[in-house]
């Protein structure tokens, strides 16, 4: 009775390229409307296994169990996968330039608070970017500076502030 269910009336010379054909469906839509999601995949795999079983005259309720449970339990090692892989791989606050706000920058080319031209650059973590000043002080090529906001495209640096340090024997 089930194989009667299951079987669909398809003959089972067809069942190979039944399963092949879905298999083909699934990734092309995995790939075009959910690209990257990886949804669909775990069942394009299982019926691309389904049709080999297929083509190696495998019973019927087998393939189907394949297709079904085997797209189910991909689906499950694919979404722990997936868990593992986004706690691990967290990305630092902030979006886009944000995430510069508070790092070292160097400058590459001075900085001076009345510059109309905006000439002034910074190279902050790897990246190379406009660079302007509230400071009432210029900064000099090589000089370390701290990103201290983000205004437009450009950023905003400020002098980093060194501890003063007491002098030996100063108790104060």
């Amino acid at each position: 009775m089930l194989a009667d269910a299951l079987d669909l009336g398809i003959d089972l010379n067809v069942w190979p390229w039944v399963w092949l054909s879905t298999a083909v469906l699934f990734a092309l839509v995995e790939l075009i409307l959910v690209p990257g999601m990886f949804i669909i995949l775990p069942w394009a795999v299982s019926a691309f296994i389904a049709s080999i079983l297929a083509f190696y005259d495998v019973s019927v309720e087998v393939q189907w169990g394949v297709f079904v449970f085997g797209g189910a339990a991909l689906f499950a090692v694919m979404y722990r996968w997936a868990q593992k892989f986004m706690r691990e791989n967290t990305m630092d606050p902030g979006v886009g330039a944000e995430r510069l706000v508070g790092l070292t920058a160097i400058v590459t080319s001075a900085i001076d608070p009345d510059d109309t031209d905006r000439r002034g650059r910074v190279s902050v973590d790897g990246e190379v970017w406009g660079a302007i000043t509230d400071a009432d002080q210029a900064f000099e090529a090589g000089a370390k500076v701290r990103v201290a906001a983000m205004k437009g495209t450009r950023v905003v640096v400020e002098p980093i502030e060194t501890p003063v340090l007491p002098a030996e024997g100063d108790t104060t």
